[in-house]
């Protein structure tokens, strides 16, 4: 993944995010966490929450989810199209702003 595409990354307060510190050494990624009874920071994540749970009921432990699993559910999301990215999927977003960081 291109480095502008992994500058920062904003987590609702799950219990899911275990290896966050991981992220800013391994990655070089800005993490932070939404605050507390804060929705206006977080309304991406609920949205993106929502759509998870279309293919993980909440009682699926998602480290438990083999990968080929988990990379199935991420193909599924980055190929649905979105309103707000006027109809485009988020794939095809991110394929037309690499192409244009290149």
């Amino acid at each position: 993944m291109p480095l502008a595409a992994r500058l920062s990354i904003a987590f609702d307060r799950g219990f899911e995010i275990a290896s966050l510190r991981e992220l800013g050494t391994g990655m070089g990624t800005e993490t932070w966490f939404c605050d507390p009874q804060a929705p206006w920071q977080k309304g991406q994540i609920e949205t993106l929450n929502l759509r998870v749970r279309r293919y993980l009921p909440r009682d699926i432990a998602v480290a438990a989810l083999p990968n080929r699993s988990m990379r199935s559910i991420c193909d599924r999301l980055n190929a649905t199209p979105r309103k707000c990215l006027g109809d485009r999927t988020p794939a095809e977003v991110f394929r037309e702003e690499r192409a244009r960081l290149i």
